[in-house]
């Protein structure tokens, strides 16, 4: 191994946080950034589809203003458009949820009317904010923000004095925003996200913006800044055995406390290591991952924070059946009610956990593209059809909403199957029931915990701490979310694991803010 005396490290998975640790660290020493999959990039994934690209995974930048850090980046190396750029842009408080011009289906197959769609809209709008007041309340009305949502929703909806059928409709549109919020925070049911820490997620100020040239460009770009042979694609780890005494054959005098065993039988020695896989990742393989096993607290955290699974499926048409305007169709299941059980047949009902579809744009670029999303089991599931079966499901999903049973089928299809991924395991990370933000900082915390101690892993952002955020694939990628990272090198301990990066924009608590993730 190079390097000499200078101190080495290494670093596993190379998605936007090991790259950005691999920037910050040159000249700290020699580094390794290995990587099991055969591209860099992690979650960030740009493939050609139509006649334009599609996002496999991180999709926008969420929040794209100055305090973002991938949006500084990306602007450092020129990747975003004009409007982008602009400061008034850059200023708008979109909460999260930026609106586009839309049209929403019933599964009737008629068109909602704007009106009860608007006004459902804005009320779950208004009970989800009341679920972020909870933060740092003794007690709460609820254990879960699911549980929090339906009782606000029964109530409202049966003090509204609609009649019937506009309460009918109105719940209807309250199920499908519910399944919106799963996407948005990475989990199969709201039931499953803790209600006190939902709070602690703001969003920054900007309107998401996308990369011209595919969301990929930007790990590109940190790849060709680093020097050659610094990132070894297809070298998936097998053991990181920490706490050692290694020695190089050969040479008894230098001590590694790290010894990093790969599938492929490479072994690589290091005084420092530097984790960023993604919690799924952790949660399926923590156990032998790592030897001697993490400490109790650190494996608890992995145990209680949540990490679930969203999917997109592109379909490619001749024509567009939409009109020019509309850049998002939403779907609405009429018979559907936040208030009752949702079908646990997968086989017969994976398709309606679809929220709706976004149109590629522009259409110039693209084709005639639209990209939908699924999240939770149903996602999952989804991820076992053979393309044809998922072709043909969506097919039949669209000939139902549009009442037209001749609409052409489309030409093409291409979905993710972020579960199914080996080395991934999901999608995204959130506080579930059980958990708090206390476990984020424990699992960001370095090794051994002894600071006195000269030996040291950390865990990245990656996700693998990636706590909160929606798309692990955001953080890491500057000096602000590796300045934990650093010191803990400087101190000589051995497992280093840097603060993950939540999705909403900054964390906000007595635990200390972190920069925005991005979200597929």
């Amino acid at each position: 191994m190079e390097g000499g005396s200078r101190r080495r490290v290494v670093a596993v998975g190379a998605g936007l946080a090991g790259l950005g640790a691999a920037q910050w660290l040159r000249g700290h020493g020699s580094l390794r950034l290995l990587e099991a999959e055969g591209r860099a990039g992690g979650r960030v994934c740009t493939r050609p589809f139509a006649s334009g690209l599609a996002e496999i995974g991180a999709h926008w930048i969420h929040g794209p203003s100055p305090g973002n850090p991938v949006f500084r980046l990306a602007t450092r190396y020129g990747l975003l458009g004009p409007e982008a750029a602009r400061e008034e842009n850059q200023r708008v408080e979109a909460g999260g949820h930026p609106p586009l011009p839309s049209v929403t289906y019933g599964s009737s197959g008629r068109v909602l009317s704007p009106q009860a769609v608007s006004e459902a809209h804005d009320l779950f709008d208004t009970l989800l904010a009341s679920a972020r007041t909870f933060q740092g309340a003794e007690e709460s009305l609820a254990h879960s923000v699911g549980q929090y949502l339906r009782a606000e929703i029964a109530q409202r909806v049966s003090a509204s004095g609609a009649d019937e059928d506009a309460q009918r409709l109105q719940l209807a549109i309250l199920a499908a925003c519910l399944k919106l919020e799963c996407c948005i925070s990475g989990t199969h049911s709201m039931d499953l996200v803790a209600l006190e820490p939902f709070g602690e997620y703001v969003s920054l100020p900007g309107l998401d913006c996308t990369f011209p040239g595919g969301y990929s460009s930007l790990p590109d770009h940190m790849l060709s800044a680093l020097p050659d042979g610094t990132v070894l694609l297809n070298k998936a780890v097998r053991t990181i055995r920490w706490r050692g005494s290694f020695h190089e054959e050969g040479d008894e005098a230098r001590d590694f406390p790290v010894r990093v065993e790969c599938e492929d039988g490479d072994a690589f020695l290091a005084d420092h290591i530097i984790v960023t896989v993604p919690l799924g990742f952790l949660k399926e393989r923590h156990q032998d991952f790592f030897q001697p096993p993490l400490p109790e607290r650190k494996a608890e955290a992995i145990r209680r924070l949540g990490f679930g699974t969203n999917n997109k499926i592109f379909l490619e048409f001749e024509r567009p059946f939409w009109e020019p305007q509309q850049q998002l169709l939403e779907v609405v299941w009429e018979d559907e009610s936040p208030l009752e059980e949702p079908s646990a047949d997968l086989e017969a009902n994976w398709f309606k956990k679809l929220i709706g579809f976004v149109v590629l744009q522009p259409p110039e670029q693209h084709g005639h593209v639209l990209c939908g999303f699924i999240a939770g089991k149903e996602s999952e599931y989804m991820e076992t059809l053979s393309d044809a079966e998922v072709l043909g499901t969506m097919t039949h999903v669209l000939r139902m909403l549009t009442g037209n049973q001749r609409l052409p089928a489309p030409r093409s299809v291409l979905r993710s199957r972020w579960h199914s991924a080996p080395y991934t395991r999901g999608s995204y990370s959130y506080v579930a029931i059980g958990s708090s933000g206390d476990d984020i900082d424990v699992l960001a915390q370095p090794l051994p915990e002894d600071p006195e101690d000269p030996r040291v892993i950390a865990f990245g952002p990656g996700d693998a701490a990636a706590m909160g955020e929606q798309e692990p694939p955001g953080m890491g990628t500057d000096r602000q979310g590796w300045e934990q990272a650093a010191p803990g090198l400087e101190e000589h301990r051995e497992v280093a694991f840097p603060t993950p990066a939540p999705f909403r924009g900054h964390r906000c608590s007595a635990h200390q803010p972190i920069p925005l993730g991005s979200s597929p």
